[in-house]
């Protein structure tokens, strides 16, 4: 999942790092690198504890979603990927049923595009928590 991340800077020499979608997620660091590989390690902090105490893992939303607060007013925006599979809880193996295009349409992007899928699994996963993201937005435009 791509968080945005809001990166202030006040000195020019080092960089606060927020996490807008992960509540108290904050970092820094001395340069943009080394705050965004330094909230990359934040945020997956934060999710860590949010899956041991059972609590969902927050949905990224869009940057334009963030921008009108003015908590981030002059702030450069970026994106940290990080993979939330292993704090969604143990896999478990199911049987669905998938017309057979579809299927090899999944299959052929999952090989064109490593970056985005490992596996047909996690194609899907994403893309069901992709789905159920934007359905909650309608359902709560304002959150």
């Amino acid at each position: 999942m791509r968080f945005p991340v809001a990166l202030h800077t006040d000195d020019g020499k080092s960089y606060g790092v927020t996490v807008p979608d992960i509540p108290g997620c904050f970092s820094a660091g001395d340069n943009e690198d080394e705050a965004l590989d330094n909230a990359k390690e934040a945020i997956l902090g934060h999710l860590e504890v949010l899956a041991e105490l059972g609590n969902d893992i927050p949905s990224a939303r869009p940057i334009a979603q963030h921008r009108s607060n003015a908590d981030y007013e002059g702030a450069v925006w970026g994106f940290v990927e990080v993979d939330i599979t292993p704090f969604l809880g143990k896999a478990e193996k199911i049987n669905i049923t998938v017309p057979s295009l579809v299927l090899r349409q999944i299959d052929r992007y999952v090989q064109d595009h490593p970056e985005a899928a490992r596996s047909r699994s996690a194609f899907l996963t994403e893309a069901a928590l992709e789905h159920m993201r934007k359905a909650h937005q309608v359902e709560s435009p304002g959150g």
